[in-house]
């Protein structure tokens, strides 16, 4: 089984400046964002290397369905959010982000959301307002909003509380609820995938996790 790793700047800017060559997407929409410049980084090379992981990222979703999820959950969406389900609207299996996080779509957000606040009202009450500068362990919040699965019932989030890190990414464990760590990476979902994207351009370690490709798919190694 092959393994590529990183390469070399050089190597990689002869191969972006292909661009999507043959791919089936446009870039559609004008990188005039963090969020949107980070996807354009990510599918070109994904496009090159990985093209079964390029391959699984879903079409846009409809803004109808975005509003109607708004409205499922009571609260509008993070822009960071939707500007991402505009973009793609999940991916399937594949783990685009370390190690093993595949992006949610947008019925898989809602229902996410909904069953953790369902199972949250029954078990824990109004256990859910605590103190957002000492809630590592909380079990869920309903102004979390799960983007990002690792198909073991855990979950990435975006916490929406008005507080000083609002925006912030917290990973929301089952078992020992949810934490949320200070590294530069973790302070926002277009920090997130801003990170993501350099790692996959430099081959260098994220989170522990180095990425390489096996049979046309991304992989994250756990170093």
């Amino acid at each position: 089984m092959s393994r590529d790793r990183g390469q070399s700047p050089a190597a990689r800017s002869t191969q972006l400046s292909f661009g999507l060559v043959e791919s089936g997407w446009q870039d559609w929409c004008v990188a005039d964002s963090t969020t949107t410049a980070s996807w354009v980084r990510i599918e070109r090379w994904l496009a090159q290397l990985a093209p079964r992981t390029f391959a699984a990222l879903a079409p846009p979703a409809d803004r109808s369905a975005i509003v109607a999820a708004e409205q499922a959950v009571g609260r509008p969406f993070p822009e960071s959010l939707t500007e991402c389900l505009l973009r793609h609207d999940g991916t399937g299996h594949q783990h685009l982000l370390p190690p093993f996080w595949s992006l949610l779509d947008t019925r898989g957000i809602v229902e996410t959301w909904d069953t953790c606040t369902q199972i949250n009202a029954k078990v824990f009450g109004d256990e859910e307002e605590g103190e957002a500068n000492g809630d590592d362990g909380l079990w869920w919040h309903s102004m979390w909003f799960p983007f990002a699965a690792d198909g073991a019932a855990n979950h990435l989030v975006i916490d929406q509380r008005q507080h000083r890190w609002v925006g912030r990414i917290g990973k929301a464990d089952h078992e020992l609820g949810c934490s949320f760590e200070s590294q530069p990476m973790w302070a926002s979902l277009p920090a997130l995938l801003e990170a993501t994207a350099t790692a996959l351009e430099t081959g260098d370690v994220l989170d522990g996790c180095l990425p390489v490709v096996e049979r046309a798919e991304l992989h994250w190694e756990v170093l």
